[in-house]
């Protein structure tokens, strides 16, 4: 049980000698209780944390790096109610984390938690006050088959079914990185197409989010994988098509939709800039292209922001 706390009260009388004394007290009172409860030591230390890149909106990626001042055991953060995990640098001073805005989330001031276990036995915590900004997201209409706007009761099982697929797939991710330096897009020369974030409406009456980049891309051009990781989907399902899904550790994965081959399969584990599939117009497609996604924790990111974070030249601690 903490100690009650010390209530000091200013007195008019020998203002000098009853203040040495109350301070004395008080910084004697501090160092007993902390000596005594050393795991509790809490402090806010917002310039040991550094957000990049520092302007953020809906939809954006970021990296969390936090340096502290000795070794840690442990450091987790709390996010939008999304538990963060972080990995360490050599020498455990520094550790960073992946974390994102999702794409609906509205704008404004929300705070950053950081808990750090320390070696020595402290512990501390960290605050950041991150703004959202704004995106700029248009809409755009889409004309598609109407079995994809009013599917019928088979389709209807279908959708369920993949649904728990999806589930299953999005449910587990591992618990260290898995994947190696920067993120790469998945084709090199495919120039981008419609946006993320855009606001699609196909045939006039359905509204949704877009909540991937898709690229112009001939059918069976090679895809390839983002990033290492491990497959936890290869199949086709009925709005996305041919799908594959690449868990990235620490809850982040890539999404491919809309192919017309896959060359991998579940369980396998993948290098960055692997031949993944072919692309095609498989699924809810207006014709042949490539739509990747990339979510973290449930929250659809931007993949282009993701391209330009520039990631830890080591990623100690990988999972196997």
């Amino acid at each position: 049980m903490a100690p009650a706390p010390v209530s000091v009260r200013h007195s008019v009388l020998t203002p000098s000698l009853t203040n040495r004394t109350l301070l004395r007290a008080f910084l004697l009172t501090a160092v007993a209780f902390f000596a005594a409860h050393p795991a509790r030591c809490s402090l806010t230390l917002d310039d040991s944390i550094l957000i990049a890149p520092s302007q953020l909106s809906n939809g954006s990626p970021f990296l969390i790096t936090v340096s502290l001042p000795n070794p840690a055991l442990s450091v987790t953060g709390n996010w939008q109610s999304h538990q963060i995990s972080f990995f360490p640098n050599s020498d455990r001073h520094t550790w960073y984390a992946l974390a994102g805005v999702d794409v609906e989330l509205t704008p404004g001031n929300y705070p950053l938690t950081i808990e750090a276990d320390l070696k020595d036995k402290t512990h501390q915590t960290l605050h950041q006050q991150l703004t959202i900004e704004t995106a700029p997201y248009l809409q755009v209409p889409l004309t598609v088959p109407d079995k994809f706007v009013q599917p019928d009761p088979k389709s209807l099982r279908q959708i369920a079914a993949d649904k728990i697929v999806k589930d299953k797939a999005f449910a587990t991710s591992a618990a260290k990185p898995l994947w190696t330096g920067n993120f790469l897009p998945p084709l090199r020369l495919a120039p981008q197409s419609d946006s993320f974030g855009n606001q699609r409406l196909f045939n006039g009456k359905v509204a949704s989010v877009h909540r991937g980049l898709d690229y112009h891309a001939k059918l069976h051009t090679p895809v390839a994988a983002i990033n290492s990781g491990r497959v936890v989907l290869a199949r086709p399902l009925y709005f996305e098509g041919g799908c594959v899904i690449i868990d990235h550790g620490l809850g982040l994965m890539s999404v491919y939709m809309h192919l017309s081959k896959i060359e991998v399969s579940a369980g396998r584990r993948v290098r960055r800039g692997q031949i993944i599939a072919l692309s095609g117009a498989s699924g809810r497609a207006t014709g042949p292209h490539l739509h990747l996604g990339v979510r973290w924790q449930g929250s659809y990111l931007d993949p282009a922001k993701l391209y330009e974070i520039q990631l830890p030249t080591t990623t100690p601690l990988r999972a196997r």
